[in-house]
């Protein structure tokens, strides 16, 4: 226990190394003094005295009149599935009119052991499949975010491994209110999907004047169908340069979010394609209607997009 502790760069705390001590001592019925002593008689490892010891253990806690506080931290943190750390919890609460520091949160969140779910990468789905029609240039520039909604779209596809088995994802993000605009769920990766949600985004956005829209050289990009259809409504199109995953930055980011809070890790959850589907839906759901960001005022997309089309009609 205290070498695992020493492992870390750098120096830990002395209540650590108590509670490590008291846990040694209940674990291996030995005394206090014996499990100090050994301690400090090896030089790489953290020592402590016995006197601070029982410092240590006898001490208030300091939290203690944070008991609300850290019940709310606690609710917030199973409402959402584990998926906030501690800066979106910090915003939660801030929206709760909480008065509170952003370095107190991630304090209270570690010693209560909340953390979120951790990211894993991995094998990323390509549709480049060499020039099958026109290339476009990229007017983007990785300059993802726009004043207003609906002047940068992003798009791509991503896959799901399930059971041996795949599904794909097709969606569009805006770059102001970064929420999810339309999308297709398929199994199989093919122009039908990515028409079926331009189709969608066009019934709920039908003025589109002036709409960069971006996406990486997919083959479905290069379509002449494709194009088409967003010339045909005055938008502009963009596309990542060869080989730069980076220059559509934007929706690869929201992909990791979404794999890491509701697939990485969880694929047990799901029996079959038709399961997670619907758990894609209802994730997207709460990505544009629940889950706050931080960098949008702590709003929801949908909230942000209200609040900024309120502003431009004040």
């Amino acid at each position: 226990k205290i070498g695992g502790l020493n492992s870390r760069t750098e120096e830990p705390r002395k209540e650590e190394l108590a509670r490590a001590i008291t846990e040694l001592r209940q674990e291996l019925r030995l005394s206090v003094k014996y499990i100090i002593d050994v301690i400090n008689a090896n030089p790489g490892l953290p020592h402590i005295s016995r006197s601070n010891y029982y410092y240590q253990t006898h001490k208030p806690d300091k939290d203690s009149g944070n008991q609300k506080l850290m019940d709310r931290i606690k609710e917030i943190f199973l409402e959402h599935s584990r998926r906030y750390g501690y800066r979106r919890i910090y915003g939660q609460l801030r929206r709760e009119v909480y008065e509170i520091n952003h370095k107190k949160v991630q304090r209270l969140m570690q010693k209560m052991g909340l953390f979120a779910i951790s990211i894993r990468k991995k094998r990323k789905y390509s549709s480049y499949y060499g020039v099958q029609g026109k290339i476009k240039p990229d007017l983007i520039k990785r300059n993802f975010y726009a004043i207003i909604p609906n002047r940068h779209w992003f798009t791509d596809v991503t896959e799901f491994h399930l059971k041996d088995q795949k599904l794909y994802l097709s969606p569009i993000i805006d770059g102001c209110t970064q929420e999810i605009i339309s999308y297709n769920i398929s199994r199989h990766p093919d122009l039908k999907q990515v028409m079926t949600m331009l189709d969608d985004a066009f019934e709920k956005h039908p003025a589109l004047n002036g709409l960069i829209f971006h996406s990486d050289r997919g083959w479905q990009y290069q379509h002449q169908a494709y194009q088409a259809a967003l010339a045909n409504r005055g938008i502009d199109q963009s596309m990542s340069r060869l080989g730069n995953s980076l220059d559509d930055g934007l929706m690869e980011g929201f992909f990791g979010i979404l794999k890491r809070e509701m697939f990485y890790g969880q694929e047990h959850k799901y029996k079959d394609l038709n399961e997670l589907e619907q758990a894609i839906h209802k994730y997207i759901d709460y990505y544009n209607n629940v889950r706050i960001k931080t960098g949008r005022k702590n709003m929801t997309p949908i909230e942000y997009r209200n609040h900024v089309l309120t502003t431009l009609t004040a």
